[in-house]
């Protein structure tokens, strides 16, 4: 039986999730500046700042805003430095599609492998950080890669393999 988990076989790709960080990005910066500040203005204005709970929101939210925008830029330099000449053309890497056969499922299933922002596994969308995206890459078509999970050893045989740059031409 062939399981084929992926809605759509392009996907998005590193531009396509730089785009939606840039958005949040923007949107937080926004209410860094400008909503925040305004909040906190109006909770000052009600005055005692100990038993004020407005004021203290307004400061966790910005301790919040702050943190995730951190993380946030830390992620669009990593995703700035993914180069496609980096990424190997007969093995599983970042934006491949593989077809493996899991032994003890007794199944083919088919995977994508994905930024960790993209991953959505009910689509057969896996991050490369992920446990099986990790025992993926690096593999050629006849390997067998070895996931520890939760339940126990899982072998999936690589039966096929497309590229980034495969998919490309």
């Amino acid at each position: 039986m062939l399981r084929i988990c992926q809605r759509d076989p392009e996907g998005p790709m590193p531009e396509q999730v730089k785009k939606r960080l840039e958005e949040e990005i923007k949107q937080l910066e926004y209410e860094l500046t400008t909503e925040l500040p305004a909040e906190i203005k109006k909770a000052v204005a009600l005055g005692d700042l100990s038993e004020n709970a407005e004021y203290h929101m307004a400061k966790q939210r910005q301790v919040f805003v702050n943190a995730r925008l951190g993380q946030l830029k830390k992620r669009m330099g990593e995703l700035a430095m993914v180069n496609l000449v980096n990424i190997p053309k007969d093995k599983v890497g970042f934006g491949a599609s593989v077809t493996v056969f899991d032994s003890s499922k007794n199944e083919e299933i088919q995977y994508k492998l994905v930024t960790s922002e993209e991953s959505d596994v009910a689509q057969g969308l896996i991050s490369t950080t992920s446990p099986i995206g990790r025992a993926l890459l690096g593999k050629k078509v006849g390997d067998v890669a070895t996931v520890v999970t939760p339940n126990g050893k899982r072998e999936l045989e690589i039966l096929k393999l497309v590229t980034i740059h495969d998919s490309a031409e």
